[in-house]
C-alpha cells in the first residue's frame, strides 16, 4: 500500500470501493440538499418535473453508465468512453465543458452549505452568514476539507460521502417526519396541485431540475477504484437513483406542506422551514438538527463530486492531452492528486473573485447559466456511446432530455430585463468553452 500501482507503465489507481461504500458515493453524486428548498420555491409543479426527470433521464443515465462501464473498464469515466467511441477531440471537448461546468457551480453549492451551517449555529451566530470574511473562510474550509479528505486516499475520503450520504438519508426522514406532524395538526399550508402550469419559467427550471438528477456519471468516472465493477456500479446506481428520486419529491412535497411556496427562499428555506414547523410543534431543535445534517451531506456532496471529477484530468493527462503531472499518482495516498488540487485551487480562485462584489455576483449568476447550458453537452457524448453500446431505448430517452434541458437553458429567467444582452453572453460564454478546449487540443499531442 504504500507506492502507487502502474499497469504496463501506465498508472493505476487503487480499487478501494465495495458495493456499500459505491451505493452511498452514488447517493452523494445524484442527491443535493441545495435543490429542494429551490424546488419547493417554484411550487408543487416541481413533484411532476422531479418524476418525469427521474424515469425519463436519471434511470436511462444509470443504464448508460453501468454498460459504458462494463464496456472500458478503467479510470476516467466520461473522457474516456467518448475518447474511445468518438476520438481525442469530443473526448477533450467533454471533458472541459464539464470540469468547467462543476469548477463554477463547486463554490455556488459550498457557499450555500456554509450559510446553513452558521444559521445551524442559532440566531447569535446566523448573522455571520452575511460577513463575506466569515463565510469564505467557512466556504473554503467546507471544499478542502471536502477534497482533501479525499485526496489522502480513498479509505479515509470515501467516509466523507458515507456520512454525508447518511446525512441525507436523515434529512428526507426528518423532513417526512415533521410535514406529516404538521399537516395532522393544522393540514398542508400549499395546495397541493401537481400539474405544471405552462410557463416560460417552468421550461427554464426543468432544466435544473433534469440536472440535479445527474451525478451517475461521476460514479462511471471512479470504475478504475471499483471491485468489481460491472455488477457494483449497476446494483449501487439503481439503489441511488431510486432513493434520489424519492428524496427529491418527498423533500419538496414536506416542504410545501409546512409552508406556502412564496415563503420558502431558495437560500433558507430548509432553516425557515424548520422554524415554522418547530413553531406548530412546539419544538426548538428542529432548525439546528436540520442545518447540522444539511451541512454534513453538502461536505459529503463536495468531496464526491469533487473526486469523481478530478479523474477526467487524470485519464487526459494519461493520455498527454494535458500536461503529464496531471497524470501523476502519489506515492503514498494512491491518489491522482495534481488532478485534484487544479480543481480545488481554480475551485477557490472562483469563490473569492465571486465575493468581489454585486457586479461580480450579477455576473457569476449568468456564468453559472452558461454552465447549465455547457454542462449538458457531455451528455450528449455519454448517450451518443450509450447507443454504440446497443442501450438505445436508454440512449433515446436520455439523449431526448438532454437536448430538451439545453434549449430550456436558453430561455432567460424572468429577472432578466435585455434579453439580447442575455443570449449573447450565453453564445459568447459557449464559444469561449469551445474555443478553450480547440486550443488546448492543438497544444497537445495526441497518442
Amino acid at each position: 500500500m504504500g507506492t502507487a500501482a502502474t499497469t504496463k507503465g501506465v498508472p493505476t489507481l487503487r480499487r478501494e470501493l465495495g458495493l456499500r461504500d459505491l451505493t452511498l458515493f452514488a447517493v452523494m453524486c445524484i442527491t443535493s440538499t441545495r435543490w429542494v428548498p429551490i424546488a419547493a420555491h417554484a411550487g408543487p409543479s416541481s413533484i411532476v418535473l422531479w418524476l418525469l426527470a427521474a424515469v425519463l433521464f436519471a434511470a436511462p443515465l444509470t443504464v448508460a453508465v453501468a454498460a459504458l462501464a462494463a464496456k472500458y473498464p478503467g479510470v476516467g469515466g466520461l473522457y474516456l468512453w467518448t475518447r474511445q467511441d468518438f476520438g481525442a477531440w469530443h473526448a477533450l471537448l467533454g471533458f472541459w465543458s464539464y470540469w468547467l461546468g462543476i469548477a463554477f457551480l463547486f463554490p455556488t453549492a459550498a457557499l450555500l452549505y456554509a450559510r446553513v451551517g452558521f444559521s445551524a449555529l442559532g440566531p447569535l451566530y446566523a448573522p455571520m452568514g452575511e460577513s463575506r470574511f466569515y463565510l469564505l473562510a467557512a466556504t473554503l474550509a467546507l471544499i478542502w476539507i471536502g477534497l482533501g479528505s479525499n485526496l489522502i486516499g480513498l479509505k479515509v475520503g470515501k467516509w466523507t460521502e458515507n456520512f454525508g450520504a447518511l446525512a441525507t438519508w436523515a434529512v428526507g426522514l426528518l423532513l417526512v417526519a415533521v410535514a406529516w406532524m404538521t399537516w395532522m395538526r393544522r393540514g398542508t399550508a400549499t395546495p397541493i396541485d401537481v400539474l405544471p402550469q405552462w410557463s416560460w419559467r417552468t421550461v427554464s427550471f426543468s432544466a435544473a431540475i433534469a440536472f440535479a438528477l445527474s451525478g451517475m456519471e461521476g460514479v462511471g468516472m471512479m470504475a478504475g477504484e471499483i471491485r468489481d465493477p460491472e455488477r457494483t456500479i449497476r446494483r449501487a446506481g439503481w439503489i441511488a437513483t431510486a432513493f434520489a428520486a424519492a428524496f427529491y419529491v418527498l423533500s419538496t412535497a414536506a416542504l410545501l406542506v409546512v409552508l406556502p411556496s412564496a415563503k420558502i427562499s431558495e437560500l433558507n428555506g430548509f432553516a425557515e422551514t424548520a422554524d415554522a414547523a418547530g413553531l406548530v410543534l412546539g419544538v426548538t431543535w428542529m432548525a439546528p438538527l436540520i442545518g447540522l445534517l444539511a451541512l454534513t451531506s453538502g461536505l459529503g456532496l463536495l468531496g464526491g463530486i469533487g473526486t469523481a471529477t478530478s479523474r477526467m484530468p487524470f485519464a487526459a493527462g494519461v493520455d498527454r492531452l494535458l500536461p503529464e503531472a496531471f497524470a501523476r499518482v502519489h506515492p503514498r495516498w494512491g491518489t491522482p492528486h495534481v488532478s485534484m488540487l487544479a480543481l480545488g485551487l481554480v475551485a477557490s480562485f472562483l469563490l473569492v473573485v465571486y465575493q468581489l462584489g454585486d457586479t461580480m455576483r450579477a455576473a457569476y449568476d449568468e456564468l453559472v447559466s452558461l454552465m447549465l447550458l455547457t454542462g449538458f453537452l457531455p451528455f450528449v457524448y455519454i448517450f451518443g456511446s450509450a447507443w454504440k453500446a446497443g442501450k438505445r431505448l436508454s440512449a433515446v430517452s436520455g439523449g431526448a432530455i438532454t437536448l430538451l434541458a439545453m434549449l430550456c437553458s436558453v430561455v432567460p429567467p424572468d429577472e432578466i430585463s435585455n434579453v439580447w444582452l442575455f443570449e449573447a453572453k450565453l453564445a459568447a460564454g459557449s464559444l469561449a468553452v469551445v474555443l478553450s478546449a480547440w486550443i488546448i487540443y492543438h497544444r497537445s499531442k495526441p497518442s
